[in-house]
């Protein structure tokens, strides 16, 4: 039996409206934490290199060591998305600190304007940290029109103190790997890359 207030309202009613307003910010709430945790867990892989995410830097390595390292390249595309997406190169041998420029190749095989932002890793996931990119198409969402063709610029340097690292000092070859995942709200195409030139040797 539902208790009465001197006031002569039912404490239940108001108890019950009390327990649904916290349920719903319970649920809100959760929801906000969910949309949030994909950006936050990128962020945090970019600091920290965790999971083989690279570095972004502003500047091109000052030390160059006498010693090559084999890098290839890998190219995704998740469903939803339909470009044709590849390296145009395999593969590169770059010294260790050398700062050098490769670039992909992407193409909307549609008849709508799409957009497209890729994610990102290298393997062995330790070498990671190591892998500093100073200019990438990654950094910005990707705008295509119907059938665009485009070239997309990396520049980038394997960090010299990867030599010294127990877990990393003994790696000759890294993998840089990419995924295009689909992006809602295509606008008028525009440039995505930083057309700052940055000094980088082109292979």
């Amino acid at each position: 039996m539902a208790e009465i207030s001197t006031d002569g309202t039912r404490r239940v009613g108001r108890n019950n409206g009390l327990i649904v307003i916290m349920c719903l910010s319970f649920v809100v709430g959760m929801g906000a934490m969910s949309y949030a945790t994909v950006p936050l867990y990128r962020m945090f892989c970019q600091l920290t290199g965790f999971n083989g995410t690279t570095q972004r830097v502003e500047q091109a390595s000052t030390v160059i060591l006498d010693r090559p390292i084999a890098v290839s390249f890998d190219a995704n595309v998740a469903p939803g998305l339909p470009w044709d997406f590849k390296p145009m190169q395999r593969e590169v041998n770059p010294k260790i600190g050398e700062t050098i420029e490769i670039k992909f190749y992407a193409e909307n095989k549609s008849d709508q304007p799409t957009r497209g932002q890729a994610i990102f890793n290298v393997s062995p996931v330790e070498a990671g940290v190591y892998f500093n990119k100073v200019q990438c198409f990654c950094f910005n969402e990707t705008d295509l029109a119907p059938g665009e063709r485009r070239e997309m610029p990396v520049v980038f340097y394997v960090d010299p103190d990867i030599t010294k690292a127990p877990e990393t000092k003994d790696i000759t070859a890294l993998t840089l790997s990419y995924t295009f995942y689909p992006r809602d709200g295509a606008k008028p195409v525009a440039l995505t890359v930083d057309p700052t030139p940055v000094k980088a040797k082109k292979l």
